[in-house]
């Protein structure tokens, strides 16, 4: 009886082990799938605006926050030229129009957009490489100003199509 025990307990053991390191899940909770083993690189350049309506401060604004996610959700050290993956493009909207009209026939919300044109390089897999667009619309109460509202708008649009940026160049998913 006890060689059976030691038996059962041995294989269990070996069985347990086994399936520990032949199963491995990696769990990364920022999104990015990077093969870091092959991928060390990301090269930025700045967007600059092409739109026909321009906000000086829209391109800092917009530049930092996609440097910004990058280097806070991913190892990737960022380099001016040579990157393993490299993001280039322009601003090439930005405008407001009505959205919604009250009772009384005025305008009683402004939508502001902004639309961003990205090239987008992958050196380890060209596969991945793609130029597209990305937009991102925010709301304002037409009582408002743009000049009232345009830093926060500019600043939630910024933030929105970065993400979508990065989702689409890092996130594979």
């Amino acid at each position: 009886m006890k060689a059976a025990n030691k038996y059962i307990l041995t294989t269990g053991l070996v069985v347990i082990i086994c399936m520990i390191t032949a199963c491995s899940i990696s769990y990364k909770f920022n999104g990015a799938s990077i093969d870091y083993s092959k991928t060390k690189t990301i090269q930025i350049k700045d967007f600059p605006i092409r739109a026909t309506y321009v906000w000086g401060p829209m391109a800092s604004i917009f530049n930092n926050q996609l440097k910004d996610i990058y280097g806070s959700q991913t190892r990737l050290t960022q380099v001016k030229r040579d990157g393993d993956l490299r993001i280039e493009g322009e601003i090439t909207q930005y405008a407001q129009r009505n959205k919604s009209v009250s009772a009384d026939g005025y305008s009683a919300q402004t939508e502001l957009s902004m639309t961003v044109n990205v090239r987008f390089v992958n050196t380890k897999n060209h596969d991945e490489d793609f130029e597209r667009s990305f937009t991102a619309t925010e709301t304002y109460e037409s009582t408002q100003t743009l000049a009232a509202v345009q830093e926060e708008c500019v600043t939630q649009m910024s933030k929105n199509i970065c993400e979508q940026i990065f989702n689409a160049t890092v996130a594979n998913w």
